[in-house]
Parts: C-alpha cells; structure tokens; sequence
C-alpha cells in the first residue's frame, strides 16, 4: 500500500531530523555496508590454510603447542577473511530532497518544542480534522 503525500513529507523529515541530530550514528550504520575486500578473504584463507597445516604437523610430532598454536593462526585468518572491507570515508550523507511544499524540519515558533512532541501533535492533527 503506497505511502499518502503526507505520510511521505513526515517520513522525509523524520529522515532529515536523524540525519541532523544524529549523524555519528548514520556514519557508523553506513560504514559496515562495504564491498568484501578480495585480498583480505585471499589474505585470510591462505592464513586458514596455513593454520591447518601447523595443526597437522602438531599431530604427527605430537605437540600440542604446535597444534594450539596452528589453531590459533587458522582462527586468526578466518577472521581476517570475514571482516568488513575497508571503504573510504565518505564525505556527509546525502540529505534527502525538500518537498515541493519547502516544509522546514525547524519547529515553528507556534509548534516549538521536541522532535518527538511535534511529531505527536502532527498526529494529532492527523486524526482529529477538527484542528
């Protein structure tokens, strides 16, 4: 079910309002959506690799510090494989287009208060047509 005009420009300022007041957090939630570096999963599975064969020769001369320590080279090569790809930083995120009516995510000097207040009275208005 399509979203009315209405509900669109609220979803727009609420997507403006975050933008705004919270920014270190869009920066954080943007920053884990990277492509998959190719050479660290390359990196990564010849470490894992090489991990297993430390274990194996830590079974045949059986040492188990070998072996502890070839499975602590394969772990660290599997993560090293799934680890977020490194991106560069991007410059601000982008702001989402102002309607055509040049709605303001500012209050107005009669509607003031919280972000969550205005968005309260705006429903209020929403479902009481007599206001």
């Amino acid at each position: 079910m399509p979203l009315s005009e209405q509900e669109q420009r609220l979803l727009e300022e609420m997507e403006r309002s975050l933008y705004q007041n919270d920014s270190d957090f869009v920066a954080r939630v943007t920053r884990r959506q990277g492509r998959p570096s190719y050479t660290s999963i390359t990196l990564g599975v010849l470490g894992a690799l090489a991990g297993v064969a430390v274990v194996i020769l830590g079974l045949v001369f059986r040492q188990p510090l070998i072996g502890i320590l070839g499975f602590v080279v394969m772990l660290a090569g599997v993560l090293f494989a799934l680890r977020p790809g490194m991106r560069a930083p991007k410059a601000k995120p982008a702001r989402a287009p102002r309607s055509a009516g040049g709605g303001s995510a500012r209050p107005s000097a009669s509607g003031g208060g919280s972000f969550m207040e205005r968005m309260n009275e705006r429903w209020d208005k929403r479902n009481d047509p007599d206001q």
